[in-house]
Protein backbone atom coordinates (compact mmCIF):
# COMPACT_ATOMS: atom_id res chain seq x y z
CA UNK A 1 0.00 0.00 0.00
CA UNK A 2 2.60 2.37 0.99
CA UNK A 3 4.29 2.13 -2.69
CA UNK A 4 1.39 2.78 -4.06
CA UNK A 5 0.86 5.57 -2.10
CA UNK A 6 4.71 7.08 -3.04
CA UNK A 7 3.64 6.41 -6.41
CA UNK A 8 1.30 10.05 -6.40
CA UNK A 9 3.48 11.84 -3.68
CA UNK A 10 7.03 13.47 -5.19
CA UNK A 11 10.24 13.59 -3.18
CA UNK A 12 12.00 16.40 -1.70
CA UNK A 13 14.58 15.75 -4.47
CA UNK A 14 11.97 15.43 -7.21
CA UNK A 15 10.01 18.72 -5.83
CA UNK A 16 14.16 20.43 -6.04
CA UNK A 17 14.44 18.92 -9.85
CA UNK A 18 11.22 20.39 -11.07
CA UNK A 19 11.71 23.95 -8.82
CA UNK A 20 14.93 24.24 -10.62
CA UNK A 21 14.02 23.00 -13.99
CA UNK A 22 11.58 25.93 -13.78
CA UNK A 23 13.31 28.89 -12.63
CA UNK A 24 15.81 27.60 -15.44
CA UNK A 25 13.17 27.33 -18.13
CA UNK A 26 11.64 30.97 -17.10
CA UNK A 27 15.29 32.89 -17.19
CA UNK A 28 15.63 31.53 -20.83
CA UNK A 29 12.32 32.99 -21.38
CA UNK A 30 13.24 36.76 -20.41
CA UNK A 31 16.97 36.13 -21.76
CA UNK A 32 17.43 35.66 -25.35
CA UNK A 33 21.54 35.17 -24.35
CA UNK A 34 21.40 32.45 -21.07
CA UNK A 35 25.13 32.79 -20.88
CA UNK A 36 25.03 36.81 -20.85
CA UNK A 37 23.59 38.57 -17.60
CA UNK A 38 21.73 41.72 -19.15
CA UNK A 39 22.83 45.24 -18.25
CA UNK A 40 19.98 47.68 -16.61
CA UNK A 41 18.10 49.67 -17.90
CA UNK A 42 19.69 53.51 -18.90
CA UNK A 43 17.05 56.50 -18.62
CA UNK A 44 17.82 59.15 -20.56
CA UNK A 45 17.43 62.47 -18.78
CA UNK A 46 14.19 64.19 -20.26
CA UNK A 47 14.74 67.84 -21.44
CA UNK A 48 12.67 70.29 -19.31
CA UNK A 49 10.33 72.41 -21.60
CA UNK A 50 8.87 75.42 -19.93
CA UNK A 51 5.41 75.13 -21.52
CA UNK A 52 3.15 78.09 -21.22
CA UNK A 53 -0.29 77.85 -19.47
CA UNK A 54 -3.49 77.25 -22.04
CA UNK A 55 -5.91 80.12 -22.53
CA UNK A 56 -8.44 80.83 -20.21
CA UNK A 57 -12.01 81.88 -20.34
CA UNK A 58 -11.80 83.75 -17.70
CA UNK A 59 -11.54 87.29 -18.53
CA UNK A 60 -10.28 89.57 -15.53
CA UNK A 61 -10.39 93.17 -14.72
CA UNK A 62 -7.98 95.39 -12.44
CA UNK A 63 -9.16 98.33 -11.51
CA UNK A 64 -5.66 100.43 -10.67
CA UNK A 65 -3.95 98.03 -13.14
CA UNK A 66 -1.27 100.62 -13.38
CA UNK A 67 -0.02 101.31 -9.82
CA UNK A 68 2.24 99.48 -7.74
CA UNK A 69 -0.30 96.69 -6.62
CA UNK A 70 -2.04 96.72 -9.85
CA UNK A 71 0.68 95.93 -12.34
CA UNK A 72 1.89 92.97 -10.35
CA UNK A 73 -1.55 91.68 -9.96
CA UNK A 74 -1.90 92.39 -13.83
CA UNK A 75 1.22 90.58 -14.54
CA UNK A 76 0.63 87.55 -12.12
CA UNK A 77 -2.99 87.14 -13.82
CA UNK A 78 -1.42 87.00 -17.15
CA UNK A 79 1.15 84.37 -16.21
CA UNK A 80 -1.75 82.34 -15.37
CA UNK A 81 -3.19 82.42 -18.78
CA UNK A 82 -5.95 84.99 -18.29
CA UNK A 83 -7.56 87.25 -20.37
CA UNK A 84 -6.41 91.12 -18.38
CA UNK A 85 -7.81 94.40 -18.77
CA UNK A 86 -7.30 97.38 -16.67
CA UNK A 87 -9.14 100.48 -15.55
CA UNK A 88 -7.53 103.59 -14.27
CA UNK A 89 -7.92 107.30 -14.80
CA UNK A 90 -4.04 107.57 -16.83
CA UNK A 91 -4.84 104.98 -18.60
CA UNK A 92 -1.89 102.45 -20.00
CA UNK A 93 0.97 101.94 -17.75
CA UNK A 94 4.05 103.68 -18.13
CA UNK A 95 5.96 100.24 -17.57
CA UNK A 96 7.85 99.25 -20.48
CA UNK A 97 7.56 95.68 -20.25
CA UNK A 98 6.45 92.58 -22.76
CA UNK A 99 3.66 92.15 -20.49
CA UNK A 100 1.95 95.49 -20.49
CA UNK A 101 1.67 95.02 -23.90
CA UNK A 102 -0.61 91.95 -23.18
CA UNK A 103 -3.05 94.15 -21.33
CA UNK A 104 -6.42 96.03 -22.65
CA UNK A 105 -5.68 99.08 -21.04
CA UNK A 106 -8.86 101.57 -20.35
CA UNK A 107 -8.58 105.11 -19.20
CA UNK A 108 -12.01 106.07 -16.78
CA UNK A 109 -13.24 107.70 -13.40
CA UNK A 110 -14.62 105.38 -11.04
CA UNK A 111 -16.41 108.38 -9.69
CA UNK A 112 -18.01 108.08 -12.89
CA UNK A 113 -20.81 105.24 -12.58
CA UNK A 114 -22.28 105.36 -15.49
CA UNK A 115 -18.39 105.09 -17.46
CA UNK A 116 -17.91 101.92 -15.69
CA UNK A 117 -20.96 99.47 -17.32
CA UNK A 118 -19.35 99.53 -20.54
CA UNK A 119 -15.41 98.03 -19.20
CA UNK A 120 -17.43 95.36 -17.03
CA UNK A 121 -18.84 93.99 -20.08
CA UNK A 122 -17.86 90.20 -20.13
CA UNK A 123 -15.69 90.34 -17.38
CA UNK A 124 -16.07 87.23 -15.01
CA UNK A 125 -14.17 88.42 -11.96
CA UNK A 126 -12.93 92.18 -10.73
CA UNK A 127 -9.68 92.77 -8.78
CA UNK A 128 -9.72 96.88 -7.07
CA UNK A 129 -6.29 97.89 -5.84
CA UNK A 130 -8.22 101.69 -6.08
CA UNK A 131 -6.71 103.98 -3.02
CA UNK A 132 -4.93 107.23 -2.02
CA UNK A 133 -3.85 109.45 0.44
CA UNK A 134 -4.62 113.44 0.99
CA UNK A 135 -6.61 114.84 3.27
CA UNK A 136 -9.91 113.21 5.03
CA UNK A 137 -12.54 113.99 2.13
CA UNK A 138 -10.35 113.02 -0.11
CA UNK A 139 -9.43 109.68 0.97
CA UNK A 140 -12.85 108.33 1.74
CA UNK A 141 -14.06 109.48 -1.76
CA UNK A 142 -10.90 107.34 -2.98
CA UNK A 143 -11.05 104.36 -0.80
CA UNK A 144 -14.49 104.34 -0.19
CA UNK A 145 -16.80 106.32 -2.91
CA UNK A 146 -15.22 104.84 -5.65
CA UNK A 147 -14.69 101.12 -4.85
CA UNK A 148 -18.40 101.47 -3.82
CA UNK A 149 -19.22 102.60 -7.48
CA UNK A 150 -17.50 99.79 -8.91
CA UNK A 151 -18.64 96.88 -6.32
CA UNK A 152 -22.11 97.68 -7.68
CA UNK A 153 -21.30 98.39 -11.24
CA UNK A 154 -20.08 94.60 -11.43
CA UNK A 155 -23.39 93.63 -9.48
CA UNK A 156 -24.96 94.64 -11.80
CA UNK A 157 -23.36 93.61 -14.57
CA UNK A 158 -23.25 89.87 -13.24
CA UNK A 159 -19.75 89.67 -12.32
CA UNK A 160 -19.36 86.43 -10.26
CA UNK A 161 -16.19 87.73 -8.39
CA UNK A 162 -14.86 90.53 -6.35
CA UNK A 163 -11.61 91.04 -5.09
CA UNK A 164 -10.92 94.32 -2.74
CA UNK A 165 -7.24 95.11 -1.51
CA UNK A 166 -7.74 96.74 1.74
CA UNK A 167 -5.27 97.41 4.60
CA UNK A 168 -4.52 96.06 8.10
CA UNK A 169 -6.11 98.01 11.30
CA UNK A 170 -3.05 99.78 12.62
CA UNK A 171 -4.91 100.92 16.19
CA UNK A 172 -3.32 104.20 16.82
CA UNK A 173 -2.19 104.96 13.23
CA UNK A 174 -6.23 104.74 11.83
CA UNK A 175 -6.94 107.91 14.15
CA UNK A 176 -4.66 109.82 11.93
CA UNK A 177 -6.07 108.37 8.67
CA UNK A 178 -9.53 108.68 9.39
CA UNK A 179 -10.97 109.31 5.99
CA UNK A 180 -8.50 106.47 4.46
CA UNK A 181 -9.91 103.39 6.94
CA UNK A 182 -14.03 104.96 7.27
CA UNK A 183 -13.34 104.80 2.90
CA UNK A 184 -11.92 101.18 3.08
CA UNK A 185 -14.72 99.89 5.95
CA UNK A 186 -16.96 101.27 3.84
CA UNK A 187 -16.12 99.79 0.66
CA UNK A 188 -15.76 96.42 2.80
CA UNK A 189 -19.33 96.76 3.97
CA UNK A 190 -20.59 97.22 0.59
CA UNK A 191 -18.75 94.38 -1.56
CA UNK A 192 -19.89 92.18 0.88
CA UNK A 193 -23.52 93.16 1.18
CA UNK A 194 -23.55 92.72 -3.02
CA UNK A 195 -20.74 89.57 -3.28
CA UNK A 196 -22.32 87.50 -0.57
CA UNK A 197 -20.51 84.36 -1.67
CA UNK A 198 -17.85 85.76 -4.19
CA UNK A 199 -16.56 88.87 -2.26
CA UNK A 200 -12.72 88.53 -0.95
CA UNK A 201 -11.17 91.19 1.46
CA UNK A 202 -7.11 91.13 1.55
CA UNK A 203 -5.95 93.41 4.68
CA UNK A 204 -2.08 93.34 4.26
CA UNK A 205 -0.49 95.55 6.20
CA UNK A 206 3.04 97.57 4.40
CA UNK A 207 3.02 96.22 1.06
CA UNK A 208 7.17 96.09 -0.01
CA UNK A 209 8.76 95.60 -3.39
CA UNK A 210 10.51 96.93 -6.25
CA UNK A 211 8.51 99.80 -7.15
CA UNK A 212 8.29 101.54 -10.17
CA UNK A 213 8.46 105.50 -10.30
CA UNK A 214 9.03 107.20 -13.47
CA UNK A 215 12.18 105.34 -14.67
CA UNK A 216 13.57 104.79 -11.24
CA UNK A 217 12.77 101.51 -9.57
CA UNK A 218 12.30 102.43 -5.87
CA UNK A 219 13.58 98.91 -4.22
CA UNK A 220 10.94 99.02 -1.22
CA UNK A 221 12.28 95.59 -0.17
CA UNK A 222 15.32 96.27 1.68
CA UNK A 223 13.16 97.19 4.39
CA UNK A 224 10.55 95.15 4.21
CA UNK A 225 12.17 91.90 3.38
CA UNK A 226 13.53 91.77 6.94
CA UNK A 227 11.03 93.61 8.94
CA UNK A 228 8.76 90.22 6.92
CA UNK A 229 10.98 87.75 8.22
CA UNK A 230 11.13 88.53 12.12
CA UNK A 231 7.44 90.11 12.93
CA UNK A 232 5.64 86.98 10.75
CA UNK A 233 7.14 84.91 13.62
CA UNK A 234 5.91 87.35 16.35
CA UNK A 235 2.01 87.29 15.92
CA UNK A 236 1.78 87.49 19.89
CA UNK A 237 2.95 91.03 19.48
CA UNK A 238 -0.08 91.94 17.70
CA UNK A 239 -2.35 91.20 21.21
CA UNK A 240 -1.04 94.14 23.32
CA UNK A 241 -3.54 96.99 23.56
CA UNK A 242 -3.41 99.99 21.22
CA UNK A 243 0.32 99.69 19.50
CA UNK A 244 -0.35 95.79 19.00
CA UNK A 245 -1.51 96.46 15.43
CA UNK A 246 1.63 98.30 14.78
CA UNK A 247 3.57 94.96 14.82
CA UNK A 248 1.46 93.69 11.61
CA UNK A 249 4.49 92.30 9.75
CA UNK A 250 5.32 93.69 5.63
CA UNK A 251 3.85 91.63 3.46
CA UNK A 252 5.96 91.30 -0.38
CA UNK A 253 3.75 92.58 -3.40
CA UNK A 254 3.84 89.43 -5.45
CA UNK A 255 2.37 87.59 -2.56
CA UNK A 256 -0.37 89.79 -2.15
CA UNK A 257 -0.91 89.53 -5.85
CA UNK A 258 -0.53 85.59 -6.05
CA UNK A 259 -3.97 85.73 -3.74
CA UNK A 260 -5.66 88.11 -5.13
CA UNK A 261 -5.49 86.50 -8.35
CA UNK A 262 -6.25 82.97 -6.91
CA UNK A 263 -9.02 84.66 -5.00
CA UNK A 264 -10.83 86.06 -7.83
CA UNK A 265 -10.63 83.11 -10.10
CA UNK A 266 -10.92 79.82 -8.28
CA UNK A 267 -14.64 79.15 -7.26
CA UNK A 268 -13.90 76.74 -4.12
CA UNK A 269 -11.51 80.02 -2.49
CA UNK A 270 -13.61 81.24 0.62
CA UNK A 271 -15.23 84.64 0.47
CA UNK A 272 -14.42 86.87 3.45
CA UNK A 273 -11.56 88.67 5.00
CA UNK A 274 -8.10 87.64 4.54
CA UNK A 275 -5.25 89.10 6.96
CA UNK A 276 -1.91 89.45 6.41
CA UNK A 277 -1.04 86.07 7.91
CA UNK A 278 -4.02 84.72 5.19
CA UNK A 279 -2.23 86.10 2.68
CA UNK A 280 1.43 84.71 4.16
CA UNK A 281 -0.64 80.85 3.64
CA UNK A 282 -2.38 80.98 0.54
CA UNK A 283 0.64 82.47 -1.05
CA UNK A 284 3.20 79.42 -0.25
CA UNK A 285 0.03 77.30 -1.34
CA UNK A 286 0.45 75.77 -5.13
Amino acid sequence: MRSIVSRFIPSKSSISRLYTSGLLRNWRLLSTDSNRVDEPFKVEEAETVKVPPPPSDKKLLVLGGNGFVGSHVCREALERGLSVSSLSRSGRSSIRESWADKVVWHQGNLLVPDSLKDVMNGVTAVISCVGGFGSNSHMYKINGTANINAIRAASEQGVKRFVYISAADFGVANYLLQGYYKGKKAAEAELFSRFTYGGVVLRPGFIHGTRQVGRMKVPLGVIGSPLEMILQHAKPLGRIPLVGPLFTPPVNVTSVAKVAVRAATDPVFPPGIVDVYGIFRYSKQE
